[in-house]
């Protein structure tokens, strides 16, 4: 018998294994998107490839990473030192800039991994048709290059021909070649400190208590379920266009709940597009589980256990579940955030009480790209954060990355010291949080001065349809673009697309605010 104390110890020791990960790959990555940012997860899985435990990092990136390790190991068959890359959506991957790196834990001299580490992290640009590798795309490659699944390095050795050969298709080849060789080295990291704390108990000690650990998961997950009522909950909300230019497209979904067990089914959704805005299955999945995953609280495991009870279905074909070769890179970062809509709206008629009104719907996605002064390419990307739903009992948060990105912001020092553009203008913008009993969380104003030509892409939503508000809260304030040149105003931009800056233009970004919840009583 395992005790619940020794789960919960195992629990943060295999937790602590994937954050030192993720300090070691910040601390040694060359790009702020990954070093200031924290644009990256880190995880372990057991010998049979179950989720045993991830850093609290980005829930697009973990939701999906069972499904790349599922096909890596039907791909390959690891020996000790080996590590896989990849950044294929659809063997389980998010969109092209997010790039995987896989390998096994061998203990005791054994023929077969005991355990697979993973990390995955957004690298500033992969390729494509515009800097930063997040365009408006009609086909998957002009997002970028793609990275079918193979070896980077065999028996500890890596293949520096192999990483000559995709880096030469990407911008900024150096900074690619060190956030990778940083990735490398957190796999190191991770695979020393597994070896050790398995030591201290023995591998067969320590290995009894992986069963025990996921059936935990399951028993947490299953008795949060069991509290929800039964009963079919529907929702649906629309993502603005397609970005190019369509009428909004619709997401649905029905909550199916049942005991301690959960049907979600996205099928009437839209079908797949002809733009990015596809979204692949272990995004929805990821985005899906992650709703249910906020039920949990965070004194409670996260593991392949606790997702035995969520059952998933998406049509092929759809917008949620696109086949190759459909482009997917704004499906990652914008159409995830409205399955997170739609999936608590859903919720929230099954327990009103408990469910926040809709967040600022959108990462705010930008991508700048040209030359510095010194006449080298440079390339950047971020998210930015935008205002939280208001809750039962509390108002929203203000100006912070919510749902399925959870980066930081890059300092404006940082991004000034690396740039040829100054941020001249970075506060909340006030009274952009609907109104409610408790108040939607305020969006953020953040302006872009260049200081030389670029070019810039924008990957944004909810600048047409505004944040939903809950149990008689007002909407959030819609997101807008603005476009300043010689001092004055231009033109609103649209939501979605890629253009070029000269010198002195000026780009404002205005997220949008949160939902409020309950009724406002001045």
């Amino acid at each position: 018998m395992i005790s619940p104390v020794e789960i919960q110890i195992i629990n943060k020791q295999l937790a602590s294994v994937a954050e030192e990960m993720g300090i070691l790959l910040q601390k040694s990555a060359f790009s702020p998107n990954i070093k200031e940012r924290r644009d990256f997860s880190c995880a372990i899985f057991d010998q049979g490839g179950n989720l045993l435990s991830q850093a609290a990092h980005i829930p697009v990136h973990l939701g999906a990473m069972p499904e790349t390790l599922k096909s890596v190991k039907e791909l390959f068959t690891f020996q000790s030192g080996d590590i896989i890359i990849t950044n294929n959506p659809f063997l389980g991957g998010t969109h092209l800039p997010d790039i995987t790196l896989v390998t096994g834990v061998f203990l005791d001299d054994q023929a077969e991994a005991s355990f697979y580490l993973v990390t995955r992290a957004h690298h500033a640009d992969v390729g494509g048709i515009t800097p930063g590798s997040m365009p408006v795309a009609t086909s998957l490659d002009q997002e970028g290059v793609l990275i079918e699944p193979g070896y980077l390095a065999r028996t500890h050795q890596i293949d520096n021909r192999f990483l000559k050969r995709i880096t030469d298709k990407m911008r900024n080849r150096e900074e690619r070649m060190g956030d990778l060789k940083a990735q490398i080295a957190c796999l190191d990291r991770g695979r020393q400190r597994l070896k050790e704390i398995v030591a201290r108990d023995g591998t067969d000690t320590f290995y009894a208590k992986i069963n025990p650990l996921l059936d935990y998961g399951e028993r947490v997950m299953r008795a949060v379920l069991s509290d929800l009522p039964d009963g079919e909950y529907d929702f649906s909300d629309y993502l603005d266009d397609d970005g190019a230019g369509s009428a909004p497209v619709p997401i649905t979904v029905k909550i199916r709940i049942s005991g301690s067990s959960v049907e979600v089914d996205f099928s009437e959704t839209a079908d797949q597009l002809a733009t990015g805005l596809n979204t692949v299955r272990s995004v929805t999945k990821a985005a899906t589980l992650y709703c249910f995953f906020c039920l949990l609280g965070s004194d409670y495991p996260i593991n392949a256990g606790s997702l035995r009870p969520i059952r998933i279905i998406t049509r092929r074909g759809s917008l949620l579940d696109a086949m190759p070769p459909a482009p997917v890179a704004a499906g990652n970062v914008e159409t995830s955030q409205r399955i997170v809509d739609c999936v608590l709206g859903a919720l929230a008629q099954a327990i009103p009480g408990n469910v926040p009104a809709a967040s600022c719907g959108s990462m705010n996605n930008i991508a700048i790209g040209g030359k510095d002064e010194a006449g080298r390419d440079y390339t950047y990307y971020e998210t930015i954060g935008g205002g939280m739903g208001g809750r039962p009992g509390a108002d929203g948060l203000s100006g912070i990355q919510v749902h399925m990105t959870n980066t930081l912001n890059t300092p404006v020092e940082a991004l000034e010291q690396a740039y040829p553009f100054l941020i001249e203008r970075y506060a909340l913008r006030c009274g952009s949080g609907g109104k409610g009993k408790f108040r939607g969380g305020e969006g953020i104003i953040r302006a872009y001065r260049f200081l030389r030509p670029a070019t810039v892409t924008l990957l944004t939503e909810r600048r047409r349809l505004a944040p939903y508000g809950l149990s008689g809260g007002e909407p959030g304030a819609k997101g807008e673009n603005i476009l300043v040149r010689s001092g004055k105003y231009d033109r609103r931009l649209p939501g979605k697309g890629h253009f070029h800056v000269e010198k002195d233009d000026l780009i404002e970004i205005r997220t949008p605010g949160g939902g409020g919840w309950g009724k406002y009583n001045p």
